[in-house]
């Protein structure tokens, strides 16, 4: 694996494995100056795993005390999950994760996505069916928080997390962690008529200065002496502090406030307007952060107030140790009236996407076979453009949320393309835990494919699929067309597409059949690659062959060439791009203040580069040729261009967001009519309200209550500003409100909330 930095790999004698008490392996080297691995990036694959559907390596947590024993599924006695009931807790466990590390490095993973790692709701959920019976489901996929400063003792203790973080970080394995800010657990049961049940959160014991108090080992303790180790901080039942919208289900309604303020599937929504929410959300998520992750998988974003969002990841960011990796669930169809909400999302939060317009039309195209190869090659292009960062999009066939891909496909040659395509598309691919080993569903539900892999699969590394994920990842890491190319296609059909990644020189060219028992006849192809043969990168692991490039009255081409069914060729030219050009590939994060760390990665990177934001000069904290560790300068807020000189010699530019200062809400408000197809925007003085550009305003306020419209909006601490409410229409057609210019001042931290201002 290239890296930054040489890695020191630290293998434990007898494998991996890290007994309670066992000394945990030493990191990496570290591979920034604040100490971090790295976050994830798009020479990273990822590998997502269900904490308690993976491996039980640890059978004394499987019913922590006060658990009822018959939520665990244990039919036959014998202390372990059975792999039947997956609608309870299976025994999966982090020091599990850590005995299969070797089987996921062999395989190429670079990072592991698991579980939330906190505390969760540890009772029955009843569901009342018709006619008396009674589904009872647990919380083991852990999006049901109690506490968020304590561990989830299904999983482990803290001295158990560390112990993952190590052994992952021994290996150069990037840690992220699921994490949910937008609801407790559900609060009212829809199959008993909205009867009250849960929805409460907690937190630890805190000292005479409200500091939180922990064990030594870093876990709750009873500091107080009344017999608890946590206290109950906020209930939806009674919600004498406003931390939870309480509007109830969302039902039909797909507005945007039904969204973000109405409660998903019951689970007691966050009011993330709240100035106290806004605290203990951000404490928990950088309480996590300095456990030494290296990135956040934010739950739900479709159904979370952007500004608060915003001012999450900055939160999170801005804390010790640098920017941090996140990607979030924003759920859409294809196709979506939200796509362009969707699409946006990023550039204004600064949390990229799980790429669900990625999954869609890989579904449909290899899938079902809804969808030509042409529509999937197009929605390449389209999204390509759509996407400020499409590289940084996490591409997907399947999650814990959707139906397996392989209960859609049950042929190996489509299911091995789909795969390839994955491993070799723009954006950086994640791979459900399973896939490798062909895992399905029993029906096309989400939790059917939530299934125990220790039960249903035997870790074959010889698997055809667990071999392209490890070829494909290989060549995402030593060539940087895979990883920060752009994308073209060269030819298309209902059922063969071939498509080109290509930085600079460096160039990756992927045909794709996906019939399993049809050939198909490609002519020759133009193409920028040099005259030559070129061998299957796969090794012919999915029946490719070499290609022959040759000139024909001066345009190079692809000879023609036969695809026979399920064949998958990938050709790489991958020449060295030299130290002397600075060419940048990817930056994390993509938002951030003034004195906030950023790194750049690229080729040509090392010796003195001078890094500039526009006109600024940064600080190089550090250099190599693939790595820029740099700090945010003082420099006008708003978008930037990053650019990398060496000599005379000045790189492509990478686009980033300055904000003015630490992120605060503020809720406008606004009395005002419109006709048929207008909305209400917001448009100031500073750069988070598009410095009086009117193209550049917030997003269309809300109006549950019609004519008062109302947005939160995410804006710098403490300022002093001017503001305009504008009425645009779908034709972006401009109309400003009257009057002199309005005045307001944002606090300090949390939230504040406007009067209801009259248009002028």
């Amino acid at each position: 694996m290239k890296v930054w930095k040489k890695l020191t790999i630290a293998v434990l004698a007898g494998g991996l494995l890290l007994p309670s008490g066992a000394i945990h392996p030493p990191k990496a080297e570290a591979l920034t100056a604040s100490g971090a691995l790295s976050p994830v990036t798009p020479k990273d694959t990822v590998y997502q795993i269900i904490t308690d559907r993976f491996v039980d390596g640890d059978t004394s947590n499987n019913k922590p005390a006060g658990f009822d024993p018959t939520l665990f599924d244990d039919a036959n006695g014998d202390g372990r999950g059975d792999g039947n009931d997956l609608k309870l807790y299976q025994g999966g466990d982090w020091k599990g994760i850590i005995d299969k590390i070797p089987y996921l490095k062999n395989m190429g993973v670079t990072a592991v996505w698991i579980s939330a790692p906190y505390s969760n709701r540890d009772t029955a959920i009843n569901d009342y069916q018709a006619g008396g019976a009674i589904n009872r489901w647990t919380s083991f996929h852990g999006y049901h928080v109690r506490n968020y400063f304590a561990t989830n003792k299904h999983f482990g203790l803290m001295k158990d997390f560390e112990g993952l973080r190590d052994a992952l970080h021994a290996q150069g394995i990037k840690l992220v962690i699921d994490f949910v800010t937008n609801h407790t657990s559900r609060w009212q049961n829809p199959t008993s008529g909205y009867s009250a049940e849960d929805g409460k959160l907690y937190e630890p014991d805190k000292n005479a200065a409200g500091a939180y108090q922990f064990n030594a080992a870093g876990d709750l303790l009873d500091a107080n002496g009344d017999g608890k180790t946590d206290n109950l901080l906020a209930d939806p039942h009674n919600d004498v502090n406003g931390w939870f919208h309480g509007l109830g289900d969302r039902g039909a309604d797909s507005s945007r406030y039904g969204f973000r303020h109405k409660d998903l599937g019951s689970l007691a929504d966050f009011s993330q307007e709240n100035s106290a929410v806004i605290a203990h959300l951000e404490k928990a998520a950088t309480f996590w952060k300095s456990k030494g992750v290296d990135g956040f998988r934010h739950d739900a974003t479709l159904h979370m107030n952007p500004a608060f969002t915003k001012g999450l990841k900055d939160a999170i960011d801005s804390a010790s140790g640098g920017p941090m990796t996140h990607f979030g669930e924003f759920f859409i169809s294809r196709p979506d009236p939200k796509y362009d909400e969707y699409r946006t999302f990023p550039d204004r939060t600064g949390v990229n996407n799980l790429d669900f317009e990625y999954f869609r039309a890989s579904t449909n195209a290899f899938g079902n076979f809804s969808e030509t190869m042409s529509s999937f090659g197009n929605m390449l292009l389209t999204t390509s453009a759509d996407y400020t960062y499409e590289n940084q999009a996490v591409t997907f066939l399947d999650n814990h949320d959707v139906t397996r891909f392989r209960y859609i496909q049950p042929n190996d040659k489509p299911y091995h393309a789909a795969l390839a395509t994955l491993m070799t598309s723009r954006g950086t691919p994640n791979i459900y835990y399973g896939t490798e080993q062909y895992l399905s569903s029993a029906d096309s539900s989400d939790i059917a494919g939530r299934v125990f892999m220790e039960k249903a699969a035997s870790f074959n590394q010889n698997s055809t699929a667990y071999k392209v994920i490890k070829s494909l990842s290989a060549l995402r890491q030593s060539n940087e067309a895979v990883a920060y190319g752009t994308t073209s296609v060269l030819y298309s059909t209902n059922d063969v597409l071939v498509y080109q990644r290509q930085f600079y020189d460096k160039q990756v060219v992927v045909a794709v059949n996906r019939q399993p028992n049809s050939s198909f006849v490609v002519p020759a192809i133009n193409t920028t690659l040099p005259a030559g043969t070129y061998a299957d990168t796969l090794g012919g692991l999915l029946s490719g062959a070499s290609a022959s490039v040759t000139n024909v009255s001066g345009q190079n081409k692809i000879a023609s060439f036969t695809l026979a069914g399920g064949q998958v060729n990938v050709w790489s030219y991958n020449p060295s791009l030299g130290t002397t050009v600075p060419r940048i590939g990817d930056v994390v994060s993509t938002s951030g203040r003034p004195g906030n760390t950023v790194y750049i990665y690229g080729t040509g990177l090392g010796g003195s580069p001078v890094v500039k934001f526009g006109t600024a000069t940064a600080t190089v904290v550090s250099s190599s040729d693939t790595f820029i560790e740099a700090v945010v300068p003082s420099v006008a807020a708003g978008p930037q261009t990053i650019t990398v000189t060496k000599g005379s010699s000045v790189s492509n530019t990478f686009a980033y967001e300055v904000l003015t200062d630490d992120q605060v809400q503020v809720i406008f408000k606004v009395n005002a009519t419109t006709t048929p197809g207008q909305n209400i925007h917001l448009v100031g003085s500073i750069a988070e309200l598009g410095s009086w550009d009117a193209a550049k305003s917030t997003e269309a306020m809300m109006n549950p209550n019609y004519p008062v419209w109302f947005l939160p909006v995410s804006v710098p601490k403490g300022a002093t500003f001017q503001f305009k409410f504008v009425k645009k229409d779908a034709s972006g057609n401009v109309v400003w409100e009257g009057g002199s210019n309005r005045t307001f001042t944002a606090p300090t931290s949390g939230s504040a909330d406007t009067v209801v201002y009259t248009w002028q």
